[in-house]
């Protein structure tokens, strides 16, 4: 069985919350994004709320998103019909449109400084389904991130984030280096989670961490004890939990002060078959009063990973040219095949099927 392949139509949960736009992005005009294969416009009405409408005009099917936003209400660019805030079209000078449609409305929240949208069943969208993002409110942590629109599957860059083997390679320059091969890998299943983890003992500290070390006020040059744990949650997230700590000083659970722990934050948010948005990010543990590091650490990490980028969408632009081949799968894919079981079970769910992974009767445990 191919596992990159659902059995129907959807590729991806619906009913579920995804990152649409950093909040400070929406603002004070209309922005258009396709999530999960629909147009969407985003815009705040009157009380700095966000709502996403269907970005279609139901007067003459105009893109909403290419009008503005006057009292509140969104007028379409065209022949000037207003919708507010719930799809209701308010009126369009000199005419009668009290008749009118509603425009389809998506549930959306702001929370942890992004904008969430639901594009499935309204009904069935719950704020409570959000998981906590405790870096997100703390003050004892830092964050700091960014966007990418990424050519490619978004499965792909799951794959890529559950199997971090490829850092010594794709990225030998910044966080790679051989003690990553090197490192056994071990993966585990819960019903809400999958998450894979290396542990690196005794190791010299990638360029990118010596960084990281400088900017804790630690020695940049003594061997550390390095940790990689990736978290896959549905619908399509990964934190990534990372770090070094001074050799000798307990590894992951060494004190603060004895390392520079951070969360690689990843909301992937699918936009076509083979297109996604990703909002990438970095939260700290350590100097989260430094501003200046904040920026270098942003720089750095947007760097790393405009090399998946690269790498992502040439693999995608393959896949694309070679639909009938199969690829091969290693112990180090488990974290990304047990990923993608967990997406599949989430949209056969939806559908009331069963999984297709559940019918096979797949033994992961050989993988």
């Amino acid at each position: 069985m191919d596992l990159g392949d659902v059995p129907n139509d959807q590729t991806w949960p619906r009913n579920a919350w995804y990152v649409a736009f950093m909040a400070d992005e929406v603002v004070d005009r209309p922005l258009a994004r396709t999530i999960c294969g629909e147009r969407m416009v985003f815009f705040r009405g009157q009380n700095g709320e966000v709502s996403a409408l269907d970005d279609f005009c139901p007067h003459r099917g105009a893109p909403l998103s290419l009008g503005f936003v006057r009292d509140g209400a969104l007028v379409c660019g065209y022949h000037g019909l207003a919708v507010d805030c719930r799809g209701k079209v308010s009126g369009m000078p000199g005419q009668r449109v009290g008749g009118f449609p509603p425009a389809r409305r998506y549930p959306t929240m702001e929370r942890y400084g992004f904008i969430w949208v639901w594009p499935g069943n309204a009904e069935a969208a719950d704020a409570a389904l959000l998981r906590h993002l405790e870096w997100a409110e703390s003050p004892q942590w830092a964050y700091g991130g960014g966007y990418y629109h990424i050519d490619c599957d978004y499965r792909l860059m799951i794959d890529n984030l559950m199997d971090l083997t490829h850092e010594t390679y794709v990225h030998a320059n910044s966080i790679g280096q051989k003690e990553i091969d090197e490192a056994p890998v071990k993966t585990r299943a819960t019903e809400d989670e999958v998450v894979t983890s290396r542990f690196m003992d005794n190791v010299v500290a990638p360029p990118f961490w010596q960084m990281a070390l400088r900017g804790a006020g630690l020695p940049d040059q003594d061997r550390v004890d390095r940790w990689q744990i990736c978290r896959f949650g549905l619908p399509s997230h990964v934190m990534i939990e990372v770090g070094v700590a001074l050799q000798g000083h307990g590894g992951y659970d060494a004190d603060d002060t004895a390392k520079a722990s951070s969360i690689v934050v990843d909301f992937i948010t699918p936009e076509t078959e083979t297109s996604h948005h990703y909002f990438w990010g970095m939260a700290r543990r350590f100097a989260v009063d430094d501003a200046a590091l904040t920026d270098t650490i942003r720089e750095g990490q947007g760097k790393i990973f405009g090399e998946d980028l690269e790498m992502l969408e040439r693999q995608q632009a393959n896949l694309s040219r070679h639909p009938d081949r199969k690829l091969l799968k290693l112990n180090i894919d488990a974290g990304g095949v047990r990923s993608r079981m967990m997406i599949e079970r989430a949209i056969m769910a939806e559908s009331g099927s069963v999984a297709s992974s559940d019918r096979a009767g797949l033994d992961m445990a050989a993988i």
